[in-house]
């Protein structure tokens, strides 16, 4: 079966070769199977559809495309490069802490099994940003073999397994923690790192030490079941800026690189070290996040998981001399538009764009109105025709959108006779509803009226598009009335 790719902005799918009103609409870089050629519509599955499409509109070039999924609170990437390969960066919270249901293993799932046809999810790379459960816990699911029924795909592959480095212990009796620091040159550093394969497989059993803790220990039992393609045990590998690139991305013949420019490691006491910045764990978790740089021709993206204000002037030391490094067209927002970050930082990243990954827990209220502001001040400014073209802000929890709407009439089938009930009895029907706030593993009960009750009649999830030739990148999130695409363009300025 021929594969092509849409070569303009945004084309049609129709339900014939004849048709005017499209059934959906294909982005710039999507990955079409053509099923039969013809001479002006060919017929062709795209983004799990049949259909038809425009000749004109489909070429040869695949793009490189960024999926900025929307996990609620958290984090949640999928890479897919020009030669095919495919990278997850981090998944949100798992399922069960979701009060959608959905995390990005569902997306990745859906990737491979509904677009592709796949029955295997093969992943060349996972990369956990940091030992967070808003970034892992998704990754968790998808290699949660006996919740495989979950998924449509049948198996997954993963050929390599990154991490930063900073983990979660057992610190005896029963309390868990980031292990020991030492100091040096008046800084404090954490020393108890997690390596390797064999280092996180004897941290696993009852009786190690150190042993790993908690939720983290289960994910790492996840990651060490998991095979590669070719069956073998899946490699772990903690990542820092020595390093320079993620393991087989290093751009080599105009590929995509994937740079490692944090968290950055120092020796202390003969043994690698990261920088613990403060006595709360959160802030060093945070603190040491892996911070990427995604580069494909002159585009530059900077994936920055949830570096805080410490970390990144830290950072701005650790490069003075080389902050063109931060330089970047796009940036992911640190730590889901918190406010703790570096004003510094954000403009030496100066970003053309930047997404923020936020959810809807209105306990951490992200983003920020002051980032929001921040984002827009320190980013790279261009002006045309009278109309900003850069810089952009998207926000994933704002491109969600939901279809409310009041019930008329509730029927319960039954086959000796349906029980029906109208909108002027509804104050008699009581519904008890089952809520899951972001993060919480235990939902809660509420009773409600009928009267007065809305569903969710539709759903948009607020999945930012990212796509790039290595000098135009597009950004494109779905509109709700008519699920077209709004498209934004700027040009790489490296």
């Amino acid at each position: 079966m021929a594969i092509k790719y849409v070569s303009t902005d945004t084309t049609g799918l129709y339900e014939s070769d004849t048709s005017t009103k499209p059934q959906a609409h294909l982005l710039w870089g999507d990955r079409v199977s053509i099923e039969l050629a013809g001479a002006v519509r060919s017929k062709v599955k795209a983004r799990g559809k049949t259909g038809f499409v425009d000749n004109a509109a489909l070429g040869d070039t695949p793009l490189l495309e960024v999926y900025f999924i929307d996990v609620g609170q958290g984090d949640g990437v999928l890479i897919c490069t020009p030669d095919g390969r495919h990278v997850m960066i981090d998944g949100g919270y798992k399922r069960a802490m979701q009060p959608s249901g959905k995390n990005a293993a569902d997306f990745v799932d859906w990737k491979f099994a509904r677009d592709y046809g796949a029955d295997t999810i093969h992943l060349d790379a996972i990369l956990t940003s940091h030992n967070d459960a808003d970034h892992y816990g998704g990754l968790s699911d998808l290699l949660n073999v006996s919740a495989i029924g979950e998924l449509d795909a049948a198996s997954v592959r993963v050929d390599a397994f990154y991490h930063a480095g900073v983990a979660w212990w057992v610190k005896p009796p029963s309390d868990r923690w980031l292990g020991p620091t030492a100091t040096d040159a008046g800084n404090k550093y954490l020393t108890q790192l997690m390596g390797d394969r064999a280092q996180v497989v004897a941290a696993l059993p009852a009786g190690a030490n150190p042993r790993l803790q908690g939720d983290w220990r289960e994910f790492m039992e996840r990651v060490t079941a998991a095979t590669t393609a070719a069956g073998t045990p899946t490699p772990i590998k903690r990542l820092s800026q020595l390093d320079q690139f993620v393991p087989g991305f290093t751009g080599a013949g105009g590929g995509a690189a994937i740079r490692v420019l944090g968290p950055f490691e120092k020796q202390v006491g003969g043994q690698p070290a990261l920088r613990s910045y403060a006595s709360s764990p959160d802030k060093n978790t945070n603190g040491n996040s892996l911070l990427l740089r995604l580069d494909y021709g002159r585009v530059r993206m900077l994936l920055t998981g949830d570096l805080n204000s410490d970390s990144q002037r830290a950072l701005l030391e650790d490069y003075t001399g080389n902050r063109i490094e931060l330089q970047c067209d796009l940036a992911k927002a640190c730590h889901h538009g918190s406010d703790d970050v570096s004003y510094e930082f954000l403009s030496a990243m100066r970003p053309a764009v930047t997404v923020i990954s936020s959810g809807d827990s209105e306990g951490h209220d992200h983003p920020r109105p002051a980032v929001v502001a921040a984002s827009a001040t320190t980013g790279y400014l261009e002006i045309k025709d009278d109309k900003v073209v850069s810089p952009l802000i998207y926000s994933t929890e704002l491109a969600r959108s939901v279809n409310l709407g009041r019930p008329t009439k509730l029927t319960i089938a039954n086959p000796a006779g349906d029980t029906v009930v109208n909108r002027a009895d509804f104050g008699a029907v009581k519904i008890d509803a089952s809520v899951t706030k972001a993060g919480d593993l235990n939902p809660t009960t509420v009773t409600k009226s009928m009267a007065g009750t809305y569903i969710v009649a539709g759903l948009i999830y607020g999945l930012v598009n990212v796509r790039t030739d290595g000098e135009t990148i597009l950004c494109a999130t779905l509109n709700e009335k008519d699920a077209t695409w709004q498209i934004k363009k700027v040009k790489s300025r490296f």
